[in-house]
């Protein structure tokens, strides 16, 4: 048990460089080599069934971790690979709180995918988990990311009932329970941050610019990824508004300067996507001149 406390603790050190930007394959190789010793611990000794469920738990988690890193990074066959291995240690461990976890990275891997039917059901999976039942925490969680999903797919008002379901569980959750350690981001600011991804699937702009400024006030200052994420998506919600200059006031600072890290995945292609919308909304605007001049210094760093 004091191996698996080690690798516990390794394993809150991985989300804490996830969190500040740490994404890619370097997180993916560290996180792998994680799984490998935990799965290497079962054959060394005698360990009680309690200690090999908590290895397979961690193997699990590591797993999870790298697949996510594989999302970040768009490998998405890599990723797929990581997901089957890591819902089978989950199984060996038999923890529904893990295969909550996996549940949602299976939910954004459909999507990136492009199979949308599939995402639905990994988040209605995720929140028929039993952990669901006994947390309000995990169950507001489970209900916004199927929020997302059902946003994503057109289902607008049952994104909305399960995005009241998230609000009404996450006002019952005893913040002050111990709970592991990567569910720590999900918070006040978080919630805020996937209603407005909710709100910009369904077209209500303002409402969802609204969400995003409380997610940045709100946000904690470890959650770099998050702030930056969060940042280019308050940058697209304003420009949908046709707030050219705002959103471009907005999204300028996060180009990373040169020697800087590179943005995660998701928030490059939220750049993209912004780049290609400011040329059609504000085509030769000082504003869009500025945002040309420096986004394309800025690419050989995104």
């Amino acid at each position: 048990m004091s191996d698996a406390n080690r690798l516990e603790r390794n394993f809150a050190s991985l989300i804490e460089a996830d969190d500040q930007g740490t994404s890619g394959i370097r997180l993916e190789t560290r996180a792998l080599a994680h799984a490998q010793h935990a799965l290497d611990l079962q054959t060394i000794g005698h360990a009680s069934s309690r200690v090999r469920s908590r290895l397979y738990y961690l193997a699990a988690a590591f797993t999870g971790t790298a697949l996510w890193a594989a999302i970040e990074g768009h490998q998405l066959e890599r990723a797929e690979g990581h997901l089957y291995r890591a819902m089978t240690f989950a199984g060996l461990a038999n923890s529904s709180e893990m295969k909550l976890r996996l549940w949602g990275h299976a939910a954004l891997l459909s999507f990136h995918q492009r199979h949308t039917s599939d995402a639905v059901a990994a988040a209605e999976a995720g929140r028929r988990s039993l952990l669901c039942r006994r947390d309000a925490l995990f169950r507001s969680l489970a209900n916004a990311r199927l929020a997302g999903a059902l946003s994503a797919v057109g289902e607008g008002s049952a994104a909305l009932r399960s995005l009241d379901h998230a609000e009404s569980a996450y006002e019952r959750a005893d913040l002050r329970d111990e709970r592991p350690t990567w569910i720590s981001f999900y918070d006040r600011a978080e919630l805020d941050g996937l209603s407005a991804l909710v709100m910009s699937d369904l077209g209500r702009h303002e409402q969802a610019e609204a969400h995003l400024h409380r997610t940045l006030a709100r946000l904690r200052p470890a959650y770099r990824r998050n702030r930056i994420y969060y940042s280019a998506q308050l940058a697209l919600a304003q420009l949908a508004q046709g707030e050219a200059d705002q959103a471009v006031a907005t999204a300028l600072p996060l180009l990373p300067a040169a020697g800087e890290q590179p943005l995660g995945g998701r928030t490059t292609d939220l750049l993209r996507q912004f780049d290609r919308g400011l040329k059609q909304v504000a085509p030769g605007a000082r504003s869009a001149v500025e945002w040309a001049d420096r986004y394309a210094e800025g690419k050989k760093e995104l």
